[in-house]
């Protein structure tokens, strides 16, 4: 039995591109478990307003004709929102690109997701800690089933969540708390959604790409001012900039006093 303290809702996007900056939800799949063990999916096609590139639509199956009548992300970003509330969020592969790409869409549509106070269970990583392979094998290992419609948004949502409960099942030994599993689930300190910026050990950020990995946000501050302001013009996630704006605040904050 999966320990929840609040709700949690698994979902997968199928997308037009991995870039996520640029590229554009296609289709969003949802299933949310409330704390009873009740369950809801909501699975919707959103119009990208950009093309699909082929090659994407051949593996995913969604063509620019298939959703060219359906609304822009924009325009269900707030009955996504009312969907999701405060609950935790699930998914596979979901903290290198889900994650990110939703957060970054909900930006474009003026919305700032807030992650704070969300734990996030990536099943992905579990399985590869414990049983490394794709999801069609994850859930043909945990769940004894073949995997129909694989790159099916609610296909694909939906098996993880019960690829997620046989990964619970299977392991005794893991914690079935979603504060404990989005721990075990997380890549190392990241400081924003992606990477770009992680923490050390004192906590302090670092950046982990470029000519100054491995370097102190706040030295780069103080040695390279004009950092800042390619960072935030440069085609960076939101979160990413986020983080680079607050660090910057905090420096000029701790500066002035002290």
């Amino acid at each position: 039995m999966l320990n929840l303290k609040k709700p949690i809702v698994f979902f997968d996007l199928e997308t037009t591109g991995i870039n996520i900056v640029n590229d554009r939800i296609v289709e969003i799949g949802l299933h949310k478990i409330n704390i009873d063990g009740s369950t809801i999916t909501k699975t919707r096609r959103v119009n990208p307003e950009v093309a699909i590139p082929l090659h994407v639509s051949q593996i995913h199956g969604i063509f620019d004709e298939d959703v060219i009548n359906e609304a822009p992300f924009r325009s269900i970003a707030k009955s996504l929102l009312e969907f999701i509330g405060d609950a935790d969020l699930g998914g596979f592969n979901c903290n290198r690109f889900d994650v990110p790409l939703l957060v970054e869409e909900f930006y474009r549509s003026g919305i700032q997701f807030e992650m704070k106070g969300r734990h996030v269970v990536d099943v992905q990583n579990i399985f590869y800690k414990m049983e490394p392979r794709t999801l069609t094998a994850a859930y043909k290992f945990y769940c004894g089933k073949t995997l129909e419609n694989a790159h099916s948004a609610e296909a694909d949502t939906i098996a993880t969540y019960e690829a997620f409960l046989g990964q619970i099942e299977r392991y005794p030994e893991l914690d079935n708390s979603i504060e404990a599993l989005s721990a075990l689930s997380k890549h190392d300190h990241n400081a924003d959604l992606v990477g770009y910026f992680i923490y050390n050990d004192s906590k302090d950020i670092l950046v982990n790409f470029g000519k100054h990995k491995g370097k102190l946000l706040t030295n780069i501050f103080k040695q390279e001012p004009q950092y800042y302001d390619w960072v935030m013009r440069s085609e960076f996630p939101f979160s990413t900039k986020k983080v680079m704006m607050d660090a910057k605040i905090n420096w000029m904050e701790k500066d002035l006093n002290s």
